[in-house]
């Protein structure tokens, strides 16, 4: 049974009680896509994610995998994915060579083809030196080499990853990275994560939530123009003070930078602030160019609470 996209979500929902974790989203993967999922604590992340690995049934919508939908086809839908939540589902005592073949035994694959399984997930995840180590004496780093280890040993097309990189220190972080860019070389990713550098570095594209919605769906290219267009500004360096810059007409705030004599200007129009600031200080501008939201402003501004995404507005 074939699908045009490896997940489909349509109108998904899950409520406990009067709390509405996820409320009614919608959104489509493509084979191959890294997508990151972005978001506040609470936001609805591994919520929608436990839905998509049958671990969870909604309350309200749709979903499926691989054209297989997560509630009427559960175990066609786990044949196909492969899922490492936040807390790695290792058990200690258990040698990491053990713990895989166990892990490939209820995975089904034949007991002939387990140790190739095995010997392809321990070179592409670096595991070749701990094969013979129990679990526990593994480091956080390693464990979660395990656990993407796990994840894909029955050669799943979508693997979901639920802040794989949370807790290691900055040479994990890089290390998992490279893992994930590896493993969507040839499948579909999802992951979630609360560090913003990750979804620039590996996300072909970015669900952000907030509160249970999708507020953005989008590259990271596309959310930085969204958000200029927005919110588009100019960096000066000028020896006039805030108070003269924020009188100029078109100009919406002014932020003092760390550097001395550099302001960041907000506008709507940045052709006219421009213009304006050559025409009122010609000796006195240092430097002029615009400047591209980084992912942090994006993330400030779509998790706000001012901020009315396009589901809403309709």
């Amino acid at each position: 049974m074939s699908a045009p996209h490896s997940i489909t979500v349509e109108g998904l929902g899950k409520s406990y009680g009067d709390f509405q974790a996820i409320d009614q989203i919608n959104f489509k993967v493509r084979p191959g896509e890294i997508v990151g999922f972005l978001g506040p604590n609470g936001a609805g992340k591994t919520t929608t994610m436990k839905i998509l690995t049958c671990f969870m049934t909604p309350s309200s919508g749709k979903a499926s995998v691989c054209g297989f939908d997560v509630y009427n086809d559960s175990k066609e839908v786990r044949k196909r994915i492969g899922y490492l939540p936040e807390s790695v589902p290792l058990y200690d005592e258990m040698m990491v060579f053990d713990y895989l073949n166990f892990i490939a035994e209820i995975r089904g694959i034949a007991a002939d083809k387990r140790r190739d399984a095995i010997k392809r997930v321990i070179q592409l995840t670096g595991l070749s030196e701990m094969i013979t180590r129990d679990i526990k004496e593994l480091s956080k780093g390693y464990r979660q080499r395990v656990g993407l280890a796990q994840a894909i040993i029955h050669e799943p097309e979508v693997v979901i990853l639920d802040e794989p990189t949370s807790g290691l220190d900055p040479n994990q972080i890089l290390e998992i990275r490279d893992l994930i860019k590896e493993i969507g070389k040839e499948k579909t990713v999802i992951f979630s994560t609360h560090i913003l550098q990750e979804i620039a570095a590996l996300c072909d594209r970015i669900i952000v939530l907030n509160k249970g919605r999708i507020v953005a769906d989008d590259s990271v290219e596309g959310l930085q123009q969204t958000l200029i267009d927005l919110h588009g500004g100019l960096i000066v360096e000028t020896t006039e003070t805030s108070h003269t810059l924020s009188s100029i007409e078109g100009v919406i705030k002014v932020k003092s930078l760390q550097s001395p004599n550099s302001f960041r200007i907000e506008t709507h129009n940045i052709d006219k602030v421009r213009k304006h600031l050559y025409d009122f200080f010609p000796d006195k501008i240092q430097g002029l160019h615009e400047y591209k939201p980084t992912l942090e402003d994006i993330f400030r501004y779509l998790t706000s609470n001012s901020y009315v995404s396009k589901e809403e507005e309709e």
